[in-house]
C-alpha cells in the first residue's frame, strides 16, 4: 500500500505523489483528497471514496491511498503500513506565509479531540518560546485560547490554505482575529519566538 500526500490545496502534489498516481490502479481518499488529486489520477484507475476510516487496513496492497497535506501531519501515514509519499502539508504554507521558523514549530491537535487538552499544550509551548501550530476543526474556539495568552501573544487564523479562498488573519491574544470558515489552522506565538 502507498500512503499518498496530495496537498493542503489545488496544485501541490509533489512529482514523486503524481509518479505513484501515474501507475496507480486503485485509489481510495476522502472527497477533498480526491479532488485535489484528480487531474493525476489517470483513466481507468479504479476510484473510491472513504466513509469509514476503520477498515482501511483490510484494503488491498496495491492500493493507493491519498491524505490531504501530508501523511504524517495528523494523517493517515501513521495508521496505515506501507510507503508514505510526504506532501506539502498545512504547516509549511502557514509558516511560509507568515515566515517563520518551521524549527521553532511546536505541533498541536485538536482536530476532533480534547479541546481543552490542546489549549493546554497551546499554552505550555508558547511559554517554551515555541511557534504553536494547531490543528483545529470547526467548533475550535479561538477566543478561549486567546482569553489564556498574555495580551501581546500573536495569533493567526491561517483558512483554507492553497486554495483561491485563502485567508490569513493575523492578531494579538488581545484582539484575536476572527474564523470565517471551517477550514482552518491556528498559529500562535510569543514576543520572544521569530
Amino acid at each position: 500500500m502507498k500512503i499518498v500526500g496530495v496537498g493542503c490545496g489545488p496544485g501541490m502534489l509533489t512529482a514523486d505523489a503524481v509518479r505513484v498516481l501515474e501507475d496507480a490502479t486503485l485509489v481510495y481518499g476522502s472527497a477533498r483528497a480526491i479532488a485535489l488529486a484528480r487531474d493525476a489520477i489517470p483513466p481507468g484507475c479504479e476510484v473510491h471514496g472513504i466513509t469509514d476510516y476503520r477498515n482501511l487496513r483490510s484494503l488491498p496492497g496495491h492500493a493507493v491511498v491519498l491524505s490531504t497535506g501530508d501523511p504524517m501531519l495528523a494523517g493517515l501515514g501513521s495508521l496505515l503500513e506501507g510507503e508514505v509519499i510526504p506532501g506539502i502539508s498545512s504547516l509549511q504554507v502557514a509558516f511560509a506565509r507568515l515566515r517563520l521558523p518551521l524549527a521553532r514549530a511546536a505541533v498541536i491537535s485538536a482536530h476532533g479531540k480534547d479541546h481543552d487538552r490542546a489549549v493546554a499544550s497551546a499554552l505550555e509551548e508558547i511559554e517554551r518560546g515555541r511557534v504553536v501550530f494547531l490543528i483545529a476543526d470547526p467548533g475550535f474556539e479561538v477566543e478561549v485560547l486567546a482569553a489564556l495568552l498574555p495580551p501581546a501573544t500573536r495569533i493567526a487564523i491561517c483558512e483554507d490554505l492553497g486554495y483561491p479562498t485563502e485567508r490569513i488573519a493575523v492578531g494579538t491574544a488581545g484582539e484575536p482575529p476572527l474564523r470565517r470558515g471551517d477550514l482552518f489552522v491556528v498559529v500562535a506565538w510569543g514576543e520572544a519566538a521569530p
